[in-house]
């Protein structure tokens, strides 16, 4: 059976956000975290049903309350951490003509190792076995997250070897096999696998949607960072080389945010790539720093028919990761 990977601007509808709780790393900054959670539920509900993942569920009612019932579906589910983009179910599309999505549950195994992912694990099985889904689910036979991968709908796959090729990952397999795999379950003809680019402070082995996103089918937009004295420099500009050495790609660099650090003095990976898009809008991850402002124009330009939210992030970074790292969107027609 052959299938494509859905472009994110394509119609939604829902989007899953796995809501922090005192038993995540979130425990001693949740008052602080909460709000920014709660804020994009608030945003992506203006649009689209939001599909809420909770250990608390009366809570987690309590605090959207305000939200539409009809754009709201609150699921019980024991979760380890919140990044549903990583755990979350990713949906493809058969290409016999039926227009049949099935959803694909890869392994997460907490980025290569690094933190528990038992219960992660399990969340998309769980939301299957509860009927959220109208699509079924196949398991994916990779370990793979779905901030690793980003599609442009139309048989172009990007991603960046730092991930793809972790020892802690898939070591069974060659770097062909692993291209084979992304090849064969996603429907892809080409596998655009960067060689450069990472963020300090990121825990993902350079996700690919902290680095560079599809805007359009032939758009891309990077994070440029064109301060020679910062750390990131050299690694940044390298990526950008590969990015413009791409035939048939537009590349449009995102502004490079003031350093933002946490209270130990650990530099944390502040990206505006990683941005969601929507039905009709764009939530757009922000700082408090100078930059948001020409961050927010950039995507105006980029989406100029569709609505542009900025969405505060600042307390999501303290824990490596941003907006798109907390999301997971799921086509017309998947979620019952």
């Amino acid at each position: 059976m052959k299938y494509r990977l859905p472009a994110e601007w394509e119609p939604q509808s829902a989007v899953q956000l796995s809501f922090p709780h005192p038993d995540t790393d979130w425990a001693n900054v949740l008052e602080e975290v909460m709000p920014c959670f709660v804020a994009i539920a608030e945003s992506v509900a203006r649009f689209e049903k939001v599909l809420i993942v909770s250990s608390q569920p009366n809570e987690t009612a309590r605090l959207l309350s305000h939200i539409p019932a009809n754009r709201l579906q609150i699921v019980e589910c024991p979760s380890n951490d919140t990044w549903a983009r990583d755990h979350g179910g990713i949906t493809v599309q058969k290409t016999d003509g039926s227009g049949q999505f099935e959803i694909i549950n890869f392994v997460f195994n907490g980025w290569g190792l690094k933190f528990p992912a038992d219960k992660d694990n399990q969340i998309t099985e769980t939301l299957h076995r509860k009927g959220v889904f109208r699509a079924p689910i196949r398991h994916g036979g990779l370990v793979l997250e779905g901030g690793g991968i980003e599609s442009n709908g139309e048989g172009v796959l990007l991603t960046t070897a730092e991930c793809m090729l972790s020892p802690n990952r898939n070591p069974h397999l060659t770097e062909s096999e692993i291209v084979y795999h992304l090849q064969q379950s996603f429907g892809v003809k080409n596998v655009i696998l960067l060689r450069n680019g990472y963020l300090e402070g990121d825990d993902t082995d350079s996700h690919i949607d902290t680095l560079a996103r599809f805007c359009t089918p032939d758009t891309i937009a990077y994070v440029q960072c064109n301060q020679p004295n910062d750390p990131h420099f050299e690694a940044l500009q390298k990526m950008e080389a590969e990015l413009l050495a791409l035939k048939g790609f537009r590349c449009v660099p995102l502004p490079w945010p003031d350093a933002c650090y946490d209270d130990s003095g650990q530099r944390l990976p502040a990206t505006y790539a990683n941005f969601l898009i929507i039905n009709g809008a764009v939530l757009v991850p922000t700082y408090e720093v100078p930059q948001d402002e020409a961050a927010i124009q950039v995507f105006k330009n980029l989406f100029p028919d569709r609505e542009i939210i900025g969405i505060p992030c600042r307390p999501l970074i303290l824990q490596h990761g941003s907006l798109h790292c907390v999301t997971m969107q799921y086509p017309e027609g998947v979620v019952a």
